[in-house]
């Protein structure tokens, strides 16, 4: 492969013709034509639109590739999916057989919610987000593992919204504790509220990117959604709840049980974290570490497993995950 990731440009040529009726042409290609720079900067062909017609010139060896990335793309666009460089990037990786588990597709099925205030559908982008999201519909206590950027506390929240839409659950619980990320912060000033806000401020990020801050406002108020740290969750029992605890890898084996024994009837708990990022002090174990050996054939309770190629940032942050996994190997060997 040539610098930049272009290949060679072969003697043989060929021509591939996808049809584009009813498909956001500018959502399909992107500004400034950027989608289609990227898939050319990726082959030795062209790509081109004209009219309905998106056409695909190069390398005959090449074209039944990036036909299927194409296909993938128009039929993601066709649904109202935002075809982004993430996309871009997982689905030629994927056909390309970068990635492990090359074979798998991105979903593409309905959409989990709209964003308030526009059609704009929030959908899962990769294999492991739609199994997350799977195994959130399908059991009460679901373990979301994996670093960070890959979605997991946002498809928890995305997913506590429809239960609540639905009317599957009157109230959403928002949980995380209150442990700081290797640096003092001493007393912040205010009430309770105040002081938990800046550990529950990316709960409040999802949130507002789904529903709005007016919304969420009222939700608060209502007492519809709560946000708590997890010290403040002894002796409660929570039914008919949508209950997500975030950043668990920094819970003691103590607190996630204290946890886990507070849910009631026709309540479901998403429990999240990065086992690569514990802030605990060296002498305590992580719950979300040491839960697994203890609830990982119980019935009703499932882990979902994200890794790199599920990460959902910048396309940077993948790279960076990918960088700290392969040090830490190299720390172990």
């Amino acid at each position: 492969m040539s610098q930049g990731g272009k290949k060679p440009r072969s003697d043989h040529q060929g021509e591939v013709r996808l049809d584009l009726e009813g498909v956001d042409q500018l959502n399909l290609v992107g500004p400034s034509d950027v989608n289609l720079r990227f898939l050319e900067s990726r082959f030795g062909g062209t790509v081109t639109v004209r009219g309905q017609w998106l056409y695909l010139k190069g390398p005959a060896a090449e074209l039944e590739m990036v036909r299927d990335v194409c296909a993938s793309l128009i039929e993601r666009a066709h649904q109202g999916q935002l075809v982004d460089e993430v996309t871009m990037r997982y689905l030629w990786d994927q056909q390309s057989g970068i990635q492990e588990g090359a074979g798998l597709q991105i979903p593409a099925g309905e959409p989990l919610l709209f964003a308030s205030g526009s059609r704009v559908a929030v959908r899962v982008k990769t294999a492991g987000q739609q199994a997350y999201v799977d195994a959130i519909r399908d059991y009460d206590v679901v373990f979301g593992i994996g670093p960070a950027g890959t979605g997991k506390t946002f498809l928890a929240v995305v997913m506590a919204m429809d239960y609540l839409k639905r009317q599957l659950v009157d109230r959403i619980i928002l949980v995380r504790p209150a442990v700081e990320a290797g640096e003092q912060l001493g007393f912040l000033p205010g009430d309770l509220q105040d002081k938990i806000n800046p550990y529950l401020r990316p709960l409040y990020d999802a949130l507002s990117d789904i529903t709005g801050a007016a919304q969420i406002s009222r939700y608060m108020a209502s007492g519809v959604i709560e946000a708590s740290p997890l010290a403040y969750m002894r002796g409660r029992t929570l039914n008919n709840a949508f209950v997500i605890l975030d950043e668990a890898q920094n819970t003691t084996v103590g607190q996630m049980k204290m946890f886990l024994t507070r849910l009631g009837v026709q309540s479901k708990a998403v429990v999240t974290g990065d086992i690569t990022q514990i802030d605990l002090p060296q002498n305590r174990e992580s719950g979300l570490v040491h839960v697994r050996s203890i609830l990982g054939q119980t019935k009703g309770v499932a882990f979902a497993d994200l890794d790199g190629s599920d990460v959902v940032r910048h396309p940077l942050v993948r790279r960076i995950v990918e960088a700290f996994d392969a040090a830490d190997v190299s720390e172990k060997d």
